[in-house]
């Protein structure tokens, strides 16, 4: 950072404080988290969006999409297990799954230490954040190293519409909040298009924002949702310290059929550490707190809980 204009820094780099990042957004306004920065590794503009990558002093390599932290090296494993085990321990023997957005691979690499699935498709809008993960953060992006992935670089959005009805088993939305290219995944004809996709019993799980600052948001998708999927309708939360507020929400949601109940997982993938080998172990998520990650404080059961199962 040594040398360069405040007009020159990146997004999120202060001028005021010199050497630390500060995550501010008019989606958390009045606040900001901050990391102190060792070292800027990459700088690039796709057509999508700003990408850097900064070595932090505490939580290692992060990846920052438009100013606001994707990922860390530290803690992405509470977001990463969490929004792909909920989903798939809470049916049995998924065989077809797809990612929308994701694009860093953690995701993926999740979603692999599934036996039972044959099928893996993915759909990122953006190539640059593909790239740089595999490049910086090659313990996340091994997920795109399995055979039964399949990677389509688009618009998720016209991905879902064209896909033919009942194909998925389970879908994972790892979407960036709902401002600039992921807005669309946060509104009512996307939802309608990840209904048709999948198969009667089929689940999708999708990032939800903060109990903490967006209950707002939460409550339409809620809303959204109980009008869409006739199945199962839940809302699970897990503690990520680099994301806004310290927390980050999944709205979990199931289609007319087989009974789903999200609450109680019937394919613990905590019980077969046979994954372990090549993708390491499992580092936060656990049949127990599957189980937990639906218990809401008060203030959020009051407006998500009068809305879902």
């Amino acid at each position: 950072m040594e040398g360069k204009n405040a007009d020159e820094l990146p997004a999120g780099f202060s001028s005021v404080i010199p050497g630390w990042f500060s995550e501010i957004s008019t989606m958390w306004p009045g606040e900001a988290h901050s990391l102190k920065v060792e070292k800027i590794l990459f700088e690039g503009k796709s057509d999508y969006q700003s990408v850097v990558v900064f070595q932090s002093a505490s939580y290692g390599k992060v990846l920052v999409l438009d100013g606001v932290i994707q990922l860390t090296e530290r803690d992405e494993c509470a977001y990463q297990e969490m929004i792909a085990h909920l989903p798939l321990c809470s049916i049995e023997n998924p065989k077809r799954v797809l990612v929308i957005g994701g694009g860093d691979g953690g995701v993926l690499r999740e979603v692999s230490r599934h036996a039972s699935i044959e099928k893996i498709d993915i759909c990122e809008i953006d190539k640059m954040v593909v790239d740089v993960s595999k490049e910086y953060f090659p313990s996340v992006a091994v997920g795109f190293d399995d055979p039964r992935v399949t990677v389509y670089i688009g618009d998720g959005v016209a991905f879902l519409k064209e896909a033919p009805a009942a194909t998925y088993d389970a879908i994972i939305v790892d979407s960036s909040d709902p401002i600039g290219p992921a807005q669309e995944l946060f509104e009512k004809p996307f939802f309608q298009s990840v209904a048709k996709a999948l198969r009667p019993g089929g689940v999708v799980c999708t990032q939800a924002e903060s109990i903490w600052l967006h209950m707002d948001i939460i409550e339409n998708i809620v809303s959204n949702c109980r009008q869409i999927f006739k199945g199962s309708v839940n809302y699970a939360w897990t503690t990520v310290p680099t994301y806004p507020s310290g927390v980050i929400g999944f709205m979990l949601c199931s289609t007319e059929g087989p009974v789903v109940d999200f609450k109680n997982p019937v394919n613990p993938i905590d019980a077969d550490d046979s994954h372990a080998k090549k993708l390491g172990p499992l580092k936060f998520y656990n049949s127990e707190l599957h189980s937990a990650a639906f218990c809401l404080p008060s203030f959020a059961k009051r407006v998500i809980g009068s809305k879902e199962d």
